[in-house]
C-alpha cells in the first residue's frame, strides 16, 4: 500500500543515513588551501643565545638601601665591592643614586627594611627611587626555614 500525502502525491521515505559528501568537499577545499599557502608562509626565525654571549653578560650587582627600625637609612653598593653599610641622610640619597645611575643606568636597587619599619616608610623610599629615575627597584626579603 502506498502512502499518500494530503495533496495526493506519494510521500517520501525518510533515510537513516547522513550525507557526508558536503563534509568531504569542505575538507578537500581546506586541504588545497593549506597546501597552497604553506610554502608561501615563511617560518619565523628564533634567535637563541649562544654560550659565549651568556658568559660575557655578568649581571650588575644591586645597590642596597637598608632602613633600620628607627628609620635611619644606610646604603651599600655591591657592584663597587662595598661590604659595609654606610649611613646616609634621606636628603643625600637622591644625589648618591643619581651619581651611581649616571655610570650604570641599569643597576638595580633593593630595599632591605627592618620588620618594625612601617609600610608607609618603605613605600616613601620606593617612591623617591622612582622619582630619581631608578627603573629596577626591588625588596630584599629574608628567607625563613621550613620549620617555622
Amino acid at each position: 500500500m502506498r502512502v499518500l500525502r494530503s495533496d495526493g502525491r506519494p510521500a517520501r521515505r525518510m533515510k537513516n543515513e547522513i550525507n557526508v559528501v558536503p563534509y568531504i568537499d569542505v575538507m578537500l577545499v581546506l586541504l588545497v588551501i593549506f597546501m597552497v599557502t604553506a610554502p608561501i608562509v615563511a617560518p619565523g626565525l628564533i634567535e637563541l643565545p649562544s654560550v659565549t654571549q651568556r658568559a660575557a653578560e655578568v649581571p650588575v650587582r644591586p645597590i642596597e638601601v637598608q632602613i633600620a627600625a628607627d628609620g635611619v637609612l644606610s646604603v651599600r653598593d655591591l657592584e663597587q665591592g662595598q661590604a659595609e653599610l654606610s649611613p646616609i641622610a634621606r636628603s643625600e640619597l637622591s644625589d648618591f643614586l643619581r651619581s651611581r645611575q649616571a655610570s650604570q643606568p641599569d643597576q638595580p636597587v633593593v630595599i632591605a627594611a627592618d620588620g618594625r619599619v612601617t609600610y608607609d616608610t618603605v613605600v616613601d623610599v620606593m617612591d623617591e627611587l622612582r622619582r630619581e629615575g631608578v627603573e629596577r627597584v626591588g625588596l630584599l626579603v629574608q628567607q625563613r626555614s621550613a620549620d617555622h
